[in-house]
Parts: C-alpha cells; sequence; structure tokens
C-alpha cells in the first residue's frame, strides 16, 4: 500500500475527514473522482451499486483490464467499500435508506429525477435525516432545456464553447485529452461538499448541493469567456501552435533537438538575448499579439539548436520561465512528482500490483492515506449491512434470496 500502510493489516482510518460517511451513489467518472477525493481523505465511503456493478467496471480507457479488471474503474474507486443494492426493488429501496439514515453526505449522478422515482430523493432523505448533506451532480444542471438529454464530458466541453480555444486557426475545433469536466466536476462536488458541511457545523441542518458538468467547466474557462464577454472579440487561434486563442507570443512549446521545451510569460528582449535570435532589443513586454505567428517562427528556429537540458541549464540560471514537455515516462520519471509522492503502488486482490496517482493535498497532522484497494464489485456488501443497516445474517441471507441484492 501507499504510505507505508500493510494490506494485510486491520483497516483503520485516517486523514482529516475521519468519521465522516458518505453514501455513495455515484458511477464513471465526475462522482467517483469526488469520493475518491473524499476517501482519501479520510471519509468512510460506501459505494452503493447496482447488481451488475458501477458502469465504469464494464468499460475501460484503452480497454484495459487488470487482472479482469478496469483499469479506468481502479483509477476513480480506491478507499471505498462496495455493496450491491437493487434499488428498484422494495427491500433494496429500504437497504438504502437505513444506510442513508447513518450518512453525513449523500452524493449521486443520476439524471434529474432518477432518485426521486427510485423514493432516495432530497426531500425524502432529509425529512429523515436533517443533518444531511445531498450533492446532486448531472450533466447539464436540474431544469432547463437540456435536462433529459445525456451529460457526458466531451458534450459538455462542446457545449460551453472550450473546443474552439485549442488548436491552430485553420483546424477544427479540438476536444480536450483528458476528461476536463468530469474532474472540474469532481472538484467542485468536494468543494460544495465540504462548504456544506461548514455550513451544518453554524446551522445544524443539512442542505441540498447541486453540481453539473456544464457549470463546472464554464468555470475552468472563467478568464476567457470574461475577455470575450469585456469586448475582446472572438477568440482568434494563431497559425503556429501557440496554446491559447487570447495569447500572444513566444508563450508556447517549442521543438528542441531532441525533445520540446515549454516557455511561459517572459521579457521578450531578455529572453531573445538568450537565445540568440536579433530584432527584439526593444520589445521589453512579455508577449506579442500581432504579428505572433512571425514571433513565434523567429524563436522556434532558435530553440531546435540545442537539446532541452542544455535549454534548461542555460535559461533556468537566468531565471527565465520554462520546463520541459514530459510525456508519461518523462513524468514517471521526473525527480519533483517522485519528492511529491504522486506516483504511488498499491496491491489489489485481483488485479495484483496497481500503480497509480498519489495524493495531491498533503496535511501535516492528519495525512490521507491508500487504505484499501478499488473494490470488488459488492465485496463489502454483508459487513455493510450488518455494520449500517443492522441487518442479522439471517436477514442478510432473505435480501440476498428476495434479490434485492442482486446475484
Amino acid at each position: 500500500m501507499a504510505n507505508g500502510s500493510d494490506p494485510g493489516a486491520p483497516h483503520t482510518m485516517t486523514g482529516p475527514l475521519e468519521g465522516l460517511v458518505v453514501a455513495d451513489f455515484t458511477q464513471l467518472a465526475q462522482g467517483p473522482f469526488a469520493t475518491q477525493m473524499l476517501g482519501d481523505m479520510g471519509a468512510e465511503i460506501v459505494k452503493i451499486e447496482p447488481p451488475k456493478g458501477d458502469w465504469m467496471r464494464h468499460w475501460s480507457m484503452a480497454n484495459l483490464y487488470i487482472g479482469g479488471e478496469g483499469a479506468s474503474f481502479l483509477s476513480f474507486n480506491r478507499n471505498k467499500r462496495s455493496l450491491t443494492l437493487d434499488l428498484k426493488h422494495p427491500a433494496g429501496r429500504d437497504v438504502a435508506l437505513r444506510i442513508v439514515d447513518r450518512a453525513d453526505v449523500v452524493i449521486e449522478n443520476f439524471r434529474p429525477g432518477v432518485m426521486e422515482r427510485l423514493g432516495l430523493g432530497y426531500e425524502t432523505l432529509a425529512a429523515r435525516n436533517p443533518r444531511l448533506i445531498y450533492c446532486a451532480s448531472s450533466g447539464w444542471g436540474q431544469t432547463g432545456p437540456y435536462v433529459k438529454r445525456p451529460g457526458q464530458d466531451l458534450l459538455a466541453q462542446a457545449v460551453s464553447g472550450i473546443g474552439y480555444l485549442n488548436g491552430n486557426a485553420d483546424d477544427p475545433p479540438q476536444g480536450v485529452a483528458v476528461g476536463l469536466a468530469d474532474f472540474t466536476a469532481g472538484f467542485h462536488i468536494v468543494y460544495g461538499v465540504l462548504a456544506a458541511l461548514y455550513g451544518r457545523e453554524r446551522t445544524g441542518t443539512g442542505q441540498r448541493v447541486d453540481v453539473n458538468l456544464l457549470n463546472s467547466i464554464m468555470n475552468l474557462h472563467i478568464q476567457e469567456l470574461s475577455l470575450y464577454l469585456n469586448g475582446a472579440g472572438l477568440p482568434q487561434r494563431s497559425n503556429s501552435d501557440i496554446p491559447g486563442a487570447y495569447l500572444g507570443a513566444p508563450y508556447g512549446f517549442y521543438a528542441t533537438s531532441d525533445g520540446y521545451i515549454a516557455i511561459s510569460m517572459n521579457p521578450i528582449d531578455k529572453l531573445a538575448a538568450l537565445v540568440g535570435v536579433a530584432g527584439y532589443e526593444d520589445c521589453h513586454e512579455s508577449q506579442v499579439m500581432e504579428g505572433r505567428d512571425r514571433v513565434r517562427a523567429d524563436f522556434a528556429g532558435a530553440f531546435v539548436n540545442r537539446t532541452t537540458q542544455e535549454w534548461l541549464d542555460l535559461l533556468l540560471a537566468e531565471d527565465i520561465w520554462c520546463a520541459p514537455v514530459n510525456d508519461f515516462a518523462a513524468v514517471e520519471r521526473d525527480p519533483q512528482v517522485a519528492e511529491n509522492e504522486m506516483i504511488v503502488e498499491w496491491e489489489h486482490p485481483t488485479a495484483g500490483r496497481v500503480r497509480g496517482v498519489g495524493i495531491p493535498v498533503k496535511f501535516g497532522g492528519t495525512p490521507g492515506a491508500i487504505t484499501r484497494p478499488a473494490p470488488l464489485r459488492g465485496e463489502h456488501t454483508d459487513e455493510l449491512l450488518r455494520e449500517f443497516g443492522g441487518y442479522s445474517d439471517e436477514e442478510i441471507a432473505a435480501l440476498r434470496e428476495q434479490g434485492a441484492l442482486g446475484s
């Protein structure tokens, strides 16, 4: 396990959210990413899955399965316990209600109206547990013309306008290569839940929190959209790989003799002198908008003359803002990544050794830890029913025979 945990030792909670109980009805990416973060910080995550399991158990990016377990599912579901419930079965619904009665937080990312149809909507749950924080995360929001549409990361990217910020002027709009809307929504879920918990400390009562992919990704390009809304005009992409429609040269990635280097905001005259580009001695600003493609071409012709490391040695010594452009193999070897403990590994009962991204936020007094791998489907059903529902072995056997827990 990461952080020195022994996978054979009894499970112990850790982290600043120790004692917080989250009833997790989420699937796919945005919700499980959020509940994993809460679990990394010590919360008890009770993952309530349908009988066939989280949708992500049956789909993985790159079609990669490790010991039969989808790599994408493993990425989003550590530090959780799983039980399977048929929420359409009356007895399954009753089990869910018992668990929610013990929970501090409910998080779900069904389409709007699904939890209400299951008899598990906010009003029902809050009436039973007034201190409950209920977070609903959807694609588009709880009301409005898109409410019945499928909500997914790429679709939210498309509607939000972010596709027109990437690529060159003659290229079609481009989606971002990571689940930007999903992950941003996950962060919004976490900060919304934590803010509501703080509010509960002051008022004694919980509340509903609503998050959606569209709002989350629009908040991510708050600067660019604000520029447009305040007179900057529609974003005009460059013809030379400048990575931002409202950004000037020489900002961007440049090919070196053996790789690539990133150049951020720097006094152009200083940078030009160091890399050997003439004609910029009186250019004291840090970016040029008019004629930016020509400026970029001038600098591109210079950077190919040395290796990435040679440029880093020269430019960092002069306090130039620059960095290597790492592929994933280089990320794995990067000394700062290692120092930050951001590549970690743990044992999974069927997948074996699993490697992944570490816990990004560090706490001095109550550090988070990876104490559980992603659970097998329904792995903890019986123990969670006993612990949170008060069910006896005979009652659990009856629930299973009735089909309330799935097969």
